[in-house]
């Protein structure tokens, strides 16, 4: 039977996930994800919820002003640690943090959240963005990036639980097997969770990744 510890199975794919973002079809895409990200947070203090290996994290620090990187995991902060521009920066700090309790280190003037949205199970979207805002300052530019579902190039939906979430099967290079929760929301469901919090939002969808970018409108 499949494990469905998200945490442990991020843990143990950390040496792994990158390759994800080697797939051919997606190079056009990621490139147009990094000048986004370059572009929208000039200058900011940004806040990185899941940064996982800091692939995003190098991005980000091309252009912000600082950038506070927290994923729950120590084995994925081991690896964005150790790669050169990390290393070297002196505005990148690293911190092992919940996703669900952010550290209120701010206020921060930027957000990204990459590849996080879709691991969060519906009935606790309003819980992670209430913690969320709680961190950010009114105007702050927050960016949610995640994947759209691409028949043939995603990975298929294993199953759909009675709230809606629905989950893939997935296998590491160790042979063991994870269902991992991995939603993937219409439009309509983005916007309506986030009606209260944003301003100026737009959503833009790729090929194979949307987009989600807004002006906090919460005073912490």
């Amino acid at each position: 039977m499949p494990t469905t510890d998200i945490v442990r199975y991020y843990a143990e794919r950390a040496s792994e996930y990158e390759r994800i973002y080697a797939k051919p079809e997606r190079q056009s895409d990621l490139a147009m994800l990094k000048a986004l990200i370059r572009e929208t947070f000039i200058d900011r203090t940004v806040l990185e919820i899941a940064c996982g290996t800091g692939y995003w994290t190098e991005v980000l620090a091309e252009t912000a002003r600082s950038v506070l990187a927290t994923d729950i995991n120590e084995e994925v902060l081991e690896i964005a640690r150790a790669k050169d521009r990390i290393a070297r920066s002196k505005h990148i700090t690293m911190k092992q943090a919940d996703a669900y309790k952010p550290p209120h280190a701010g206020p921060f003037s930027g957000c990204l959240a990459a590849f996080w949205w879709s691991h969060i199970p519906k009935d606790r979207i309003a819980e992670f963005l209430f913690q969320l805002h709680e961190c950010l300052e009114v105007g702050a530019k927050v960016m949610f990036i995640d994947n759209r579902y691409v028949e043939g190039s995603s990975t298929p939906i294993h199953r759909t639980d009675d709230r809606g979430n629905t989950y893939q099967l997935r296998k590491l290079d160790s042979g063991d097997e994870y269902e991992v929760l991995k939603n993937f929301p219409a439009q309509s469901e983005l916007k309506n969770a986030l009606a209260r919090v944003k301003r100026n939002a737009t959503i833009e969808l790729l090929p194979y990744y949307w987009v989600l970018s807004y002006e906090n409108c919460v005073t912490a």
